[in-house]
């Protein structure tokens, strides 16, 4: 069973009779639809429908959720929490010994005593768990990137900055991340209007070369025009954020797409819902 240990990767509680109440009020994630045992994506948006943070949320008991994210975000993840907090009768705090381990696989079920695993619910017709009881040694990184990697999961920081995505941009409409059929949440009149409209154009693309990858944050670029932007890699696999309207209109042109000086292909992972648009954007338009 592979399995990698995330070193850069913290936990923060928020429990109290008000807590389901509180983070549902300011999360994209709906929590009514969140079981016990499994996690899911969520994000806390600015005003304007732009991602601030980035997380995996699950049930850690009665009244009780464990938030789980980058380390280096999560003590403004907490203040910004707090501000939020006004007089909710909830507890935020941050484990100070964060352990967190994924395993993926057929058989990648986690040990009947380990009370902390849960689903990760991103990843569908796939089996991946998460969990925050430690790991006797690092695992496998870069298994778990090519991993991720491969089937078009994209994390903040690897694939794009806070504050400059939307919720669409990074498929969390498609992966459990945001709910449509819930209350007000912090953006949510943004979001929204993106749902309804169908005017999501930028989104996670997986790329493929014959070549290693550039950088993280090279351009994609059709006849020197930008498409997008490079996010992680794994060799010759990585994923993009793009205008999937512009990746569109070089496919029916026949035009080559380049990773800085590397030819690429650029596909839609095979889980996702969302299409190529049916017309193409002229060079004027795009």
């Amino acid at each position: 069973m592979p399995f990698a240990l995330l070193k850069d990767r913290a936990l923060i509680f928020v429990s109290g009779p008000d807590a389901e109440h509180f983070l549902q009020n300011i999360l994209t994630t709906d929590l009514d639809t969140l079981g016990a045992g499994e996690a899911k994506p969520g994000a806390l948006l600015t005003p304007q429908g732009k991602i601030l943070f980035d997380f995996l949320i699950s049930r850690a008991g009665e009244n009780a959720f464990r938030l789980e994210c980058r380390t280096d975000i999560s003590d403004d993840f907490i203040r910004r929490l707090t501000l939020y907090k006004l007089r909710a009768k909830v507890e935020i705090a941050k484990s100070e010994q964060a352990l967190v381990a994924t395993m993926w696989g057929k058989e990648s079920i986690a040990s009947e005593s380990d009370s902390t695993a849960v689903t990760d619910r991103r990843f569908r017709d796939e089996s991946v768990m998460r969990s925050y009881a430690g790991a006797a040694d690092a695992g496998d990184i870069a298994a778990w990137q090519a991993f991720r990697i491969a089937r078009g999961i994209a994390e903040s920081g690897a694939d794009y900055a806070l504050g400059d995505a939307f919720p669409h941009d990074v498929l969390l409409d498609e992966t459990g991340g945001v709910g449509f059929r819930k209350g007000c949440y912090v953006g949510q009149e943004v979001v929204s209007r993106m749902q309804h409209r169908g005017t999501a154009r930028r989104r996670v693309l997986i790329v493929q070369a014959g070549l290693p990858l550039p950088a993280s944050g090279t351009e994609l670029t059709v006849e020197g025009r930008s498409v997008g932007t490079l996010g992680s890699s794994a060799d010759t696999s990585g994923l993009a954020i793009a205008r999937i309207d512009r990746v569109k209109a070089a496919l029916d042109a026949g035009q080559p797409i380049l990773a800085g000086d590397v030819p690429v292909t650029m596909a839609i992972p095979a889980w996702a819902k969302f299409n190529f648009p049916q017309e193409s954007v002229s060079a004027e338009e795009a």
